[in-house]
């Protein structure tokens, strides 16, 4: 019978290295300590990099930054129509009560690596039909003026 894995309330494996190795010290009732060398799986866990969103004419797609307060790292690979224009980037929260505790606030970022604008700027150019994929065009492109005009 196949097992549905789904309503498993097991938590995800996680990666190990059994490269890690300590000794081990025993006392026997026959005699005294024997040592040995054992191997450890050791858990090697990689950061998770959480979803934001952003004006895309200041922070390209791919655009790779870390919160300094938490030191949690983000990636913006998502627009939005009230972000264009704004200097804002909108970060995703696993659910309502964690979007509600973190509200709106300034924080300090440490840009970890920039999107390509021009991988951005190609995106965008097929999906113009919207006014604010159009002001992020216009400003990738370097025409900032009629950008501003179409606030």
């Amino acid at each position: 019978m196949p097992v549905d894995e789904t309503d498993s309330f097991s938590p995800q494996l996680q990666p190990f290295s059994i490269e890690e190795k300590r000794t081990v010290a025993r006392t026997t009732k026959r005699g005294p300590k024997t040592t040995r060398t054992v191997k450890r799986a050791v858990v090697i866990s990689k950061p998770r990099i959480g979803s934001a969103a952003a004006d895309w004419s200041r922070w390209p797609a791919g655009t790779a930054f870390r919160l300094v307060s938490t030191g949690q790292v983000y990636r913006v690979d998502d627009y939005g129509w009230a972000l264009a224009g704004r200097n804002t980037i909108d970060l995703y929260m696993p659910n309502q009560r964690e979007m509600n505790s973190w509200g709106a606030r300034q924080e300090t970022i440490q840009i970890l690596q920039w999107g390509n604008p021009q991988e951005s700027l190609q995106f965008l150019s097929r999906h113009q039909d919207y006014r604010h994929i159009k002001r992020m065009v216009l400003e990738l492109e370097g025409r900032h003026e009629q950008a501003a005009a179409l606030r």
